[in-house]
């Protein structure tokens, strides 16, 4: 078997397509390091075979001129053979990392299949104990910025797109993570919770808040004006009921006329005297009502009862909670619908409200601070108690990786510098042999 000195290999263990974090396929950018490195292979192999042409030609002619041999030559030889020396020691030692050199199973080669899950340990370690600790997290965290940088980003109008896009696409995923039977089940839960305490006691502390806060006076003002608007127009109406329901049938037609103007001059009259006058009997017989209302929600056992008894009937029924369900469904096809349009009014009302809070935070100095703090309270508490499981992500990735897959990642991903390795103990193993040759003719000569 001839020897394969560049390295390169004509045949390879297939990459395992279950290794985590290597593709069954290679990217672009790995075949392009492939060529990149098998180059520098071929030019770390030329030089060792140039220095060993060199050496054997020198040879040749000390073995052809003996004695009479030009200076020269002993000081070429001294360097190609110091090269070769190099050049072999150095694609020994490049070689060793990834495979056995000449597949020989020679002891303290092929390291990285070999240590593959302690280099993934030593390197866990290293990360926790240099960039994992608190102090270090913090003042990173710190020294970020973190919300001035991401509100500047978010307040560029020309950023909004990605935003709503972006905004879209998280509505659309959270969209599709709950389930329709999910939804239902949680309103379901919803509406039971909701059942369990008693609803006449709050609303009846609320209703004695908002008379005593006469925040109910808009209410009545609301039901007068619309009472008075619907008296302006039930001219039909009255005439209608008059004719069918006042007096005997036989009853001339001009007398139910002349009843029905009296009747609808009279509502019109009282409605508007109630629409304009707050201190009418009627404004004070609603207030009055709404305090008796109020304090029977309280107080009185029988409307407590009353009020528990249909608030039950009204949410424990199926058609509530159909109606919840039906809401749901059609509320997400509206939602998925709008977020499917670029144009929507969802998207851009999401956009617009995430520059505005970026705007917010960019020009607010002394909230960026506060958010900085609550950065750094937040890497603080991940670092201490979290170190060790986000570590073992790094660790435990590395033990799944297949050992043969792993050493050529890392031999694409570094293998074309680790060449150098090779052309400079080529270079400096010739100029270090030339050095001693020199040297020693000078002593003993």
């Amino acid at each position: 078997m001839s020897p394969d000195i560049t390295g390169a290999g004509r045949h390879r263990k297939p990459a395992s397509a279950s290794a985590p974090g290597f593709g069954a396929g290679d990217s672009v950018a790995d075949e392009k390091r492939r060529r990149d490195l098998r180059k520098m292979k071929i030019v770390a192999t030329a030089m060792l075979l140039v220095a060993a042409l060199i050496y054997l030609f020198t040879r040749y002619l000390e073995h052809r001129d003996g004695a009479d041999v030009a200076a020269w030559v002993g000081y070429v030889r001294a360097a190609s053979e110091a090269g070769m020396v190099g050049a072999l020691a150095d694609w020994f030692a490049v070689t060793a990392l990834f495979k056995h050199p000449l597949g020989l199973p020679i002891p303290h080669t092929a390291l990285i299949r070999k240590k593959k899950d302690e280099i993934g340990d030593q390197l866990g370690g290293f990360i926790e104990d240099n960039f994992m600790t608190p102090e270090v997290i913090v003042q990173r965290a710190e020294q970020l910025d973190m919300p001035r940088r991401v509100a500047t980003w978010l307040a560029d109008p020309a950023n909004a797109p990605r935003v709503s896009d972006e905004a879209a696409r998280a509505l659309k995923l959270a969209s599709e993570m709950l389930r329709d039977e999910d939804i239902e089940q949680f309103i379901q839960a919803a509406l039971r919770w909701a059942a369990e305490p008693e609803w006449a006691p709050p609303i009846g502390r609320i209703l004695d808040q908002l008379i005593a806060e006469e925040r109910l006076e808009p209410v009545f003002q609301l039901l007068c004006d619309r009472a008075h608007e619907w008296a302006l127009g039930s001219q039909e109406v009255i005439d209608r009921v008059v004719e069918a329901d006042v007096g005997p049938s036989w009853k001339p037609k001009f007398v139910s006329v002349l009843v029905g103007d009296k009747i609808y001059r009279e509502l019109v009259d009282f409605t508007e005297k109630v629409r304009n006058d707050p201190q009418h009997d009627l404004r004070k017989s609603m207030h009055q009502f709404v305090e008796k209302f109020a304090h029977d929600l309280q107080h009185d056992p029988q409307m407590v009862a009353r009020f528990e008894g249909i608030k039950h009937e009204l949410v424990g029924s199926d058609e509530v909670a159909g109606a919840a369900s039906t809401a749901w469904n059609t509320g997400k096809a509206v939602i998925e619908q709008m977020l499917a349009d670029p144009n929507s009014t969802l998207r851009n009302t999401l956009s617009d409200a995430v520059i505005n809070l970026g705007v917010r935070i960019r020009d607010d100095r002394p909230l960026q601070e506060k958010m900085n703090g609550w950065v750094a309270r937040v890497a603080n508490h991940v670092a201490t108690n979290y170190s060790r499981e986000i570590i073992s992500v790094i660790t435990e990735t590395v033990r799944g990786w297949d050992a043969d897959d792993t050493s050529r990642k890392i031999e694409l991903q570094v293998g074309r510098d680790l060449q150098f390795i090779r052309i400079n103990g080529t270079v400096v193993g010739s100029l270090a042999g030339l050095v001693i040759y020199t040297i020693s003719v000078l002593i003993f000569h």
